[in-house]
């Protein structure tokens, strides 16, 4: 098979191109990194952890997209009674709730059905719906290639997808199903824990960056973070 060599000015321009384009969503874009009188906030930091909670300020249709104005966590699940984690973006529409250990006589998201313990009190997004979808704005360190390992359930399996900058960076994300027939507790299907390692991998740029993260199909996923780190 003959190989195609591109030639370098073409190389030059296509990635030219990729740089306005994004600078082009970048300057256009409304939200905001998201913070508050406990988390200060200020773009999440690459390499290290991207919590999928702390998702923009900017609202529906700039910061999310969710199939219905209700929390249903936040405020729902978790009652209203001034805490932090049961309120925290209580009047949002994406549903948010947070890992619960030691709840006898049936554990939670610490129970032996888990691939991974979760940490304790770790906000995450769930309940789910395809269609939906979430922006958040990282600082990336250094220019470069990175691995990102992805905490979360998925009671069905389903498929994500991560723009980047407003493109699609990944296409179709395959999140294998932790469904366990094991699990004698119906509900607790929505709280196998499991880290996918490598689950993508992605060339950023340094600096200012804005992910969005789409549920495709499935649904019915909880998700806590994606963990980047410099591949080698």
């Amino acid at each position: 098979m003959k190989r195609i060599t591109l030639p370098l000015c073409f190389i030059a321009a296509l990635m030219l191109s990729a740089i306005a384009s994004s600078q082009s969503f970048l300057s256009q874009y409304g939200g905001i990194p998201y913070h508050d009188d406990v988390y200060h906030g200020g773009p999440q930091k690459i390499p290290g952890q991207v919590l999928c909670a702390y998702y923009d300020l900017g609202g529906e249709g700039i910061g999310y997209h969710d199939s219905d104005p209700r929390n249903h966590g936040s405020g729902e699940l978790n009652p209203a009674n001034g805490s932090y984690l049961n309120e925290f973006r209580v009047h949002e529409g994406v549903d948010i709730s947070f890992t619960k250990f030691h709840r006898q006589p049936t554990p939670i998201d610490d129970n032996p059905f888990d691939k991974v313990v979760p940490p304790a009190d770790f906000l995450y997004v769930g309940w789910t719906e395809p269609g939906e979808w979430f922006n958040v704005t990282v600082d990336v360190a250094h220019a470069g290639t990175y691995l990102a390992d992805f905490l979360y359930t998925s009671n069905r399996g389903g498929t994500i997808s991560i723009d980047l900058n407003g493109k699609d960076a990944t296409g179709p994300l395959q999140v294998p199903t932790t469904y366990d027939s094991a699990d004698p507790v119906a509900w607790r299907q929505w709280h196998h824990w499991n880290l996918a390692s490598q689950f993508f991998k992605l060339p950023l740029s340094k600096g200012r960056n804005v992910f969005t993260v789409h549920i495709l199909t499935g649904g019915n996923m909880n998700l806590a973070y994606f963990d980047f780190r410099e591949a080698r």
